[in-house]
């Protein structure tokens, strides 16, 4: 159950929030802008590559690789792949990960390792192994971990994580918004260096700037009556989630939301892209999760048993209303099996721009989700 009064109260959302994810959303333009500054410290806007690298190969544990991967992959398009190294072992724990270079990976190819943790041997094995083949190495740890010793003797690129201090007293959720901004933001600039993506200074800083605007607009002193995030956060309480994105980069936004909804909160959600979605869930919306499947379920408890779990559409888009669309289809399909549907839009800017509030919103939709509902 959501207790929505948590919500409205600043004070009970600082006291529930032992993780500091709401910390953590509210000072991402700050992270961006430190990832930044660590990146050119690094010497990151001194690269002069020899030409675009033939492949980008992404190493890391957790959700927080899979989804720099994936952002990644998005805004370099088709100039160049970008493949994730999915990693093997017994367990999810730094010491049981292990990482493979494919057989074909050679010199003209880009290894990024990204970890929030850095004490993976795994990682340390993969950086020689590349170093080995001649691939050229750039990793995203924090600072004197002992991926710092590996990177080194690869000869490759080290750039320190951004962290926060009350980060250093317990393990870092994957998921949790300033990690996801510290490691992605250095590639970025990275990529820009090799002409994969566009992502100059001057870029990141609009980002920054826009997740600071997000920051004001869904702060936990903002009442849920005009905060767009605590608004979904309420709306999504004792619902599965359809995660349904139209744009390019709202596909990653949505996976993005999906993962860090089951990781802070604890709450399932399935996400497909539209106009795929709509053959892909129109049997789930039609079927016993609608909302309309059992409307006079008269005689159940309400005190003693859970309220059932319907379906509930979340339209994510990257583009403005207008052109071609699948939008007005996905909100016919959606109300025509009773099923709710709630809709976030980011302002106009340029492709950076646009993810990074998209990602916010939902970030802080998640951390909400998951303060409230005692996750």
């Amino acid at each position: 159950m959501l207790d929505e009064s948590l919500l409205d109260t600043p004070e009970a959302l600082a006291e529930a929030d032992r993780r500091a994810l709401l910390r953590g959303a509210a000072e991402a333009g700050a992270r961006v802008r430190t990832a930044a500054r660590h990146a050119a410290e690094a010497g990151v806007h001194d690269l002069k590559p020899d030409g675009r690298p033939r492949a980008i190969l992404i190493a890391g544990p957790g959700v927080a690789a899979t989804c720099v991967a994936d952002l990644l992959g998005t805004l370099a398009g088709a100039s160049s792949p970008v493949t994730r190294l999915a990693p093997t072992g017994v367990a999810p724990a730094a010491g049981a990960l292990r990482w493979e270079l494919p057989g074909w990976a050679g010199s003209v190819d880009l290894l990024l390792i990204t970890t929030p943790d850095g004490t993976e041997p795994g990682l340390a094995l993969l950086a020689e192994q590349a170093y080995r083949r001649g691939c050229t190495v750039v990793a995203v740890a924090p600072s004197r971990s002992p991926l710092t010793e590996a990177v080194d003797g690869a000869h490759g690129l080290f750039v320190p994580m951004a962290t926060a201090p009350y980060e250093h007293d317990e393990p870092l959720a994957a998921s949790a918004p300033g990690v996801l901004w510290a490691l992605l933001t250095p590639l970025l600039a990275i990529l820009d260096r090799t002409g994969l993506l566009s992502a100059p200074p001057e870029a990141l800083e609009k980002v920054a700037d826009r997740l600071d605007q997000v920051a004001e607009r869904c702060g936990p002193a903002v009442a849920t009556y005009s905060n767009p995030a605590k608004t979904l956060a309420s709306e999504l309480a004792d619902s599965l989630p359809v995660i349904w994105t139209e744009g390019t980069s709202a596909g990653p936004a949505g996976r993005r939301f999906a993962a860090a909804l089951a990781e802070l909160a604890g709450r399932p959600a399935l996400v497909s892209e539209l106009p795929q979605a709509l053959a892909e869930h129109n049997a789930l919306l039609a079927g016993p999760l609608a909302a309309s499947a059992d409307p006079d379920d008269f005689f159940r408890d309400r005190v003693e048993e859970a309220p059932a779990l319907y379906a509930r559409v979340v339209l994510l888009r990257d583009r403005p209303i207008g052109g071609l669309t699948a939008a007005p289809t996905a909100r016919d399909l959606a109300l025509s099996h009773d099923t709710p549907i709630s809709e976030l839009e980011p302002e106009e800017g340029g492709e950076l721009e646009t993810l990074a509030e998209l990602i916010a919103m939902t970030d802080f939709a998640a951390v909400y989700l998951a303060l409230a509902s005692g996750a």
